[in-house]
């Protein structure tokens, strides 16, 4: 048997190294699959640079780079195109483009010196985004093993399920944005836990906690922003929607917290079924006892998760802000109003998931002792 065992590690191994050599391979060589035309830099030198100030005082200082590039694909295929790049120390949009790049170009009708001109576009990055896919994939497999490769499974059927709940939305004058998400929460619910863990009570336990948790946190933002009527929350962020934007903000609660209940359940109901595995006869007291110092050590952890993983996003932004000598207040209501709502509300679901877990998980346990 453990020679069998390490037989299949070894083909899984091959299996995996020539899955990762040939997506690569692929991506360095699928030019001619593209319809844009696809340039690579050849060579690069700066011509020219400049300092520039703005308004505020704030300083950048402006490259010109000329480069020569062979064209990859399309009826200019192999032929050399010039190409212009200005870019900023500050790189917030734009970067400089080293010899080996490659890069979606347009190409005018006009030629320097026989040689075809033309403009950036874009920069080609699939490659970069496959080693980092590879990357997680690898990772995930040789932590997590077999649970790592369910992980893998539920997360692309997660995607899919809501892509699919956002078109049903989409396309579809009967069907409101939060009936759609809440079907997809329970679908999410169910292939994450189920699939990962298997069909037993520990799983079931951590299932129905979850949802409740969930829509109980969903409930609660519901009715503090409709008495508030959403005062202090600011949208702009949203004014190009042509959806109801306080809806698509509650989507985005509903689907928000759903990981950190999920997280907080399934670890509470692990907990106390392994205890009670241990110790058949170990009290309904002593469980709960368990449960809430469990509960307790994860809560301000996950909080903080919670908080860093929304804000994180708006970093860049408030630096902006600050940068122009906005005030702090305005900067902070600006672009933190939504994120700390989202953060808060998926601490007001971990802090509910806990009770909702222990006594969910406690319930379970009962019914196995009866039943045994």
């Amino acid at each position: 048997m453990l020679a069998i065992k390490k037989y299949k590690t070894l083909l899984l191994s091959v299996f995996l190294a020539v899955c990762v050599f040939a997506s690569l391979y692929f991506v360095t060589h699928n030019q001619g699959l593209y319809d844009r035309p696809i340039a690579e830099v050849t060579s690069s030198k700066i011509v020219d640079t400049t300092n520039m100030e703005d308004t505020t005082g704030n300083k950048d200082r402006v490259y010109i780079q000329k480069m020569k590039a062979i064209l990859k694909n399309g009826k200019h295929k192999g032929e050399t195109i010039l190409l212009t790049n200005k870019y900023s120390m500050s790189g917030a949009n734009d970067q400089r483009y080293e010899p080996g790049k490659e890069l979606f170009v347009s190409i005018d009708d006009t030629k320097k010196d026989n040689i075809l001109t033309g403009n950036i576009e874009d920069a080609k990055r699939d490659l970069y985004l496959m080693i980092i896919t590879w990357a997680f994939i690898l990772f995930l497999l040789i932590v997590g093993k077999k649970q790592g490769l369910f992980s893998l499974i539920t997360l692309a059927v997660n995607a899919v399920i809501l892509s699919y709940a956002l078109d049903v939305y989409l396309n579809s004058e009967k069907v409101g944005l939060l009936l759609a998400c809440s079907v997809g929460v329970i679908a999410f619910t169910l292939v994450s836990l189920l699939f990962v863990n298997g069909f037993n009570e520990k799983t079931y336990a951590a299932v129905v906690a979850t949802l409740i948790g969930t829509f109980m946190t969903l409930l609660i933002s519901y009715v503090v922003i409709r008495f508030t009527a959403g005062d202090g929350l600011r949208y702009e962020e949203m004014q190009y929607l042509t959806r109801p934007y306080q809806l698509v903000f509650m989507a985005g609660i509903l689907v928000g917290c759903l990981g950190a209940v999920m997280d907080v359940a399934i670890t509470l109901s692990a907990s106390i079924f392994g205890l009670f595995e241990k110790n058949p006869d170990i009290s309904t007291k002593a469980l709960i006892t368990s449960g809430f110092d469990i509960g307790k050590d994860i809560m301000g952890t996950m909080t903080n998760i919670l908080f860093f993983v929304y804000i994180s996003g708006a970093i860049p932004m408030l630096i902006l802000y600050f940068k122009n000598a906005s005030p702090l207040a305005f900067t902070l209501s600006m672009n933190l109003s939504l994120e700390m709502t989202r953060a808060l509300t998926g601490g007001i679901g971990i802090v509910l998931a806990i009770p909702i877990g222990i006594y969910t998980a406690i319930f379970f346990v009962n019914r196995k002792r009866v039943k045994s």
